[in-house]
């Protein structure tokens, strides 16, 4: 009987991971990290806004725009069953990865309705053209200002506060 319920397992965790995909339930960590059957998956080609990150909307109120752009991305997702591709590791051992729901690109998904930015440093902007789209359109964090997540984190580590790190003016090592 043990012999089985090993054996049923591993057949359970060989449908969950088959060559690099990873498919299932996805629970929403930040707007570009993801939790499918307990690994954590980046969303490839994007940088988004961290959770403790503020922006300024069109009147200039900031807001959570990171908090916010995770939450659009759960409600998105909702209970469909998201399929990630593999791409590679990252330095943090997170597994970075295309993902879809309902064959609909996340990512892509992200840019276009301006919640995340097309990152060219570790592709080869996939989502410009959605990003333009975003931007033209002043959806999202284009409607308002923002400082971008990578100088958000730079101001941070340099001990920076949220509200003042959030501020593009000030978010400038």
């Amino acid at each position: 009987m043990p012999g089985l319920i090993v054996m049923l397992t591993m057949l359970a965790l060989c449908s969950i991971v088959l060559a690099g995909e990873l498919t299932g339930r996805a629970q929403v960590i930040n707007t570009d990290t993801l939790e499918v059957h307990g690994t954590r998956v980046r969303l490839w080609g994007i940088e988004a806004p961290d959770n403790s990150q503020m922006c300024r909307d069109i009147k200039s109120n900031l807001y959570r725009c990171g908090l916010n752009a995770a939450s659009d991305l759960e409600g998105f997702i909702a209970e469909r069953e998201v399929r990630c591709l593999s791409v590679l590791q990252d330095e943090c051992g997170r597994t970075v990865a295309t993902c879809s729901a309902d064959g609909i690109d996340l990512g892509e998904w992200l840019v276009r309705n301006g919640l995340a930015l097309d990152w060219t440093q570790s592709s080869t902007g996939p989502y410009h053209a959605a990003q333009r789209a975003a931007d033209r359109a002043g959806l999202g964090l284009w409607a308002g200002s923002f400082a971008v997540p990578w100088l958000y984190r730079a101001c941070i580590r340099l001990g920076g506060q949220p509200a003042s790190c959030s501020d593009d003016a000030n978010a400038h090592p």
